[in-house]
């Protein structure tokens, strides 16, 4: 009888073969993370996927060009035990996103919280008042 083989190996390793080889732990090799954008009558919020991070992994900022950038990096330092890591996938992870903002967006009112793996950017709307003092007339000469 014929034995079972998958990527030239017998189906169940030897002794001498790794147990932890790709036959039997699956990758997914996910770059980027979920993000949610919801729009209400006074805001918006963006929601990004993030478990396991916290808010030092993070970064925010403004660009110049009316994007909002979100930056997370985690980096996952070895630890100074005796342990030797046979496999070892999950030592560095970095993500940025940049969004580009409506122009109704309250920019110096931006706030953002972690929270149960969940980033949770929110921008408040310009109210119709702040809008109009935006609306710059032109002399005509």
């Amino acid at each position: 009888m014929m034995p079972i083989r998958r990527n030239n190996q017998e189906w169940l390793p030897s002794i001498f073969n790794d147990f932890f080889d790709n036959d039997w732990m699956f990758k997914t090799n996910t770059t980027a993370p979920a993000v949610n954008v919801i729009e209400n009558e006074t805001d918006y919020k963006i929601e990004v996927a993030a478990p396991g991070m916290t808010k030092e992994d993070f970064n925010i900022h403004l660009a110049d060009d009316n994007q909002l950038v979100i930056t997370m990096e985690k980096k996952n330092e070895s630890k100074n035990d005796k342990s030797k890591y046979l496999r070892r996938e999950f030592s560095y992870s970095k993500f940025q996103q940049a969004l580009v903002l409506p122009e109704d967006v309250e920019k110096d009112h931006i706030s953002a919280s972690v929270n149960d793996g969940v980033l949770t950017i929110d921008l408040p709307k310009k109210t119709q008042e702040e809008k109009a003092k935006e609306c710059k007339t032109i002399e005509i000469k």
